[in-house]
């Protein structure tokens, strides 16, 4: 297990397999048949990057990805802290990758690298902190976003056991949501028309739902069904945390305001460790595992706030792109067609104001 990242605020992440052994690893198993191929799929959270710590997925990357089989027509690309700019004031750093992904956006669009849409929407990063001031930041990203700008995300996870908090890629003080200076730059979100990914761990579910009730008029997105953690103190627990889990995402669903993410289980931190096997996962073993929290968000929210997505390349630790889908769709076998529809291309595109396939 090596820790990604360094002491300077770059992404902290914990990686267990760089792109070499990754590949090796994920050969070992020949890549699935797509299920249900003709499917229209908007995947609503991948990331690119290129740096010494996680290594590269660029846009070839990505295309290799979503090219075994599925049908996906459009991408949402989610802050990762890539291509900051290294010049001007550090508040305005974040502004760098919304620019950076909005380049690689109009290649996409040039349709020269293939029908899918990649980053038709892109949800960038700016430091809540810093109040009323962060308006001048989210004004210049969407400057920067050539229409494709929706929001952004501020991760807030945080855990006191440093065993959790070292898989955190951001460092974050405890209940940071209730900061008042925070909520002063929270409030500047709606105000231009932007949404809010909400990226933290279960036990901090309670903080998430106080800041849905207070903000009733902004966009919220559940990030990784919630961010249930599997690792540190909390492993061996699952069933335990999951009844936990279930009511807090039942309280959160009442709030109208609030739409869920289904994925990112793939992540170590679910505590799954499929990472440790020697080949891959199946799309039945993986479906086998994560139904027991995409089902219950489905239930809470229902189709119409529900989205799946790929949070690739994180979730890549635990198996491929296509073994992923396959796996949702699996889970989602006897849904009805407006159903699949709705969690798999209509919600997504209802949020992020997307080209309805």
């Amino acid at each position: 297990m090596v820790q990604i990242g360094d002491s300077k605020g770059e992404y902290r992440g914990i990686g267990y397999r760089n792109d070499a052994d990754l590949k090796a690893w994920l050969a070992k198993r020949p890549s699935e048949t797509a299920l249900e191929p003709e499917l229209p799929i908007i995947d609503p959270h991948h990331h690119l990057w290129d740096t010494p710590h996680r290594g590269t997925y660029f846009l070839p990357d990505l295309l290799a990805d979503i090219g075994g089989g599925h049908n996906i027509v459009a991408t949402v690309f989610v802050e990762c802290q890539a291509m900051y700019r290294k010049h001007g004031p550090a508040e305005m750093a974040p502004v760098g990758e919304v620019e950076f992904v909005n380049g690689i956006a109009a290649m996409s669009a040039s349709g020269n690298y293939g029908p899918c849409r990649v980053a038709e929407a892109i949800i960038g990063h700016a430091d809540l902190r810093l109040g009323a001031r962060v308006r001048d930041v989210l004004e210049a990203e969407i400057a920067v976003g050539g229409g494709r700008f929706r929001g952004i995300r501020h991760g807030v996870a945080w855990d006191a056991h440093e065993s959790v908090g070292k898989f955190a890629s951001r460092v974050a003080p405890p209940h940071l949501v209730r900061d008042p200076t925070f909520r002063e730059g929270f409030a500047q979100l709606a105000k231009l028309g932007l949404s809010f990914e909400s990226w933290q761990y279960h036990p901090q579910l309670p903080d998430a739902i106080d800041l849905a009730r207070a903000f009733p008029d902004t966009t919220i997105i559940l990030n990784h069904v919630g961010g249930v953690l599997g690792v540190g103190p909390y492993s061996g627990h699952r069933q335990e945390i999951l009844v936990g889990w279930q009511k807090d995402i039942r309280e959160l669903a009442k709030c109208p305001n609030v739409n869920v993410k289904l994925g990112g289980i793939g992540m170590t931190s679910f505590g799954f460790e499929f990472h440790e096997r020697d080949v891959p996962p199946s799309s039945e073993d993986l479906a086998a595992a994560w139904r027991q929290y995409i089902e219950p968000c489905i239930e809470a929210f229902g189709v119409s706030r529900c989205m799946f997505e790929s949070n690739f390349p994180p979730d890549k630790q635990s198996g491929g792109y296509t073994e992923l889908w396959n796996a949702f769709k699996r889970i989602t076998a006897g849904a009805s067609a407006a159903e699949k529809t709705a969690l798999y291309s209509g919600t997504a595109a209802r949020v992020y104001r997307l080209t309805t396939p």
